[in-house]
């Protein structure tokens, strides 16, 4: 948008936000951001349209062809991670999600009754091949959407806490994206040490916040990226997932980069490990809590 503007010569951007969501914040944060001197419309903060009945009246009267109608009000935005609702009978955060509301997946009681088994493919923490075929990052996805729906995978019913204050419940269609996390998240069990995976969850969530919030163009969120990508080098193998009746269950892993040692981890003997030094590491791990119980009973 900001590129258009530039290119027509237009000094304003407009969007179709209401003023009660977080989207209008990424909307206008973004325009901060890459040209502060735009003005911006938003006509859900301005006209007397105060709902979205008013709206569709609006259009009706106006011969202005609309997906929704009274009966069906849902609030939908789509694309290629995921389908969201809001809305109509969710905004009762007591009533179940009706049947035919889900638009790209199967319920999970309706999936196929057999199992199917997909082997993801991950180079440097990126997913680059479905079942040893490659394919690019936007056809992957739309195969694992298409699949992972056929098997009701990535659904979840939520209440959310918006930027703006208040909270929210909506209705997510994830199929493809739950597939590739579960995948992804796998691997790195594989191939990162205990510290790393702790600090990568710890700066993942403020990862997620900023992004929630709008601010992917802060430098914050620049910095991170370079972490996330020094961090993931090693994360490459590939990773074989069963999907069945809305579960994603990961039934194996491997990756050439591995920090797993079966003679290390195997019950049997082994020349690495010695199991005689877990006494001594015991006794010195636990020391302040010896020390505590010695303070404790006079001792």
């Amino acid at each position: 948008m900001v590129d258009v503007a530039k290119e027509v010569g237009a000094d304003a951007v407009a969007h179709g936000c209401t003023g009660k969501g977080n989207d209008q914040v990424r909307f206008e944060l973004t325009f901060f951001a890459l040209n502060p001197k735009l003005n911006i419309v938003a006509p859900w903060r301005e006209w007397d349209i105060t709902g979205r009945e008013d709206a569709i009246e609006y259009a009706k009267k106006h011969n202005v062809p609309v997906p929704v109608t009274k009966k069906s009000i849902y609030s939908r935005d789509m694309n290629l991670w995921h389908l969201s609702h809001e809305g109509d009978i969710l905004e009762d955060t007591a009533n179940e999600p009706q049947k035919d509301m889900y638009m790209i997946s199967v319920d999970p009681e309706d999936a196929p009754d057999q199992p199917e088994y997909l082997e993801i493919g991950i180079e440097s923490g990126l997913p680059v091949s479905l079942n040893g075929k490659t394919l690019s990052p936007a056809t992957l996805l739309t195969e694992l959407n298409e699949i992972g729906g056929r098997h009701g995978i990535g659904r979840i019913d939520m209440v959310e806490n918006r930027l703006v204050g208040m909270k929210s419940r909506g209705v997510y269609e994830t199929p493809g994206g739950t597939i590739l996390f579960a995948a992804a998240r796998e691997l790195e069990f594989l191939t990162l040490d205990r510290e790393t995976i702790q600090v990568k969850d710890s700066l993942a969530l403020k990862y997620a916040e900023l992004v929630y919030a709008g601010r992917w163009f802060d430098p914050l969120r620049e910095s991170m990226d370079a972490f996330m990508q020094k961090i993931t080098e090693t994360t490459t193998g590939s990773v074989t997932l069963k999907l069945y009746k809305g579960s994603v269950t990961v039934t194996g892993r491997k990756s050439p980069f591995s920090l797993y040692r079966q003679d290390i981890s195997s019950f049997e003997g082994s020349d690495v490990y010695d199991q005689a030094d877990a006494a001594g590491f015991i006794r010195l791990y636990g020391l302040p809590m010896r020390v505590r119980a010695m303070l404790e009973q006079g001792i």
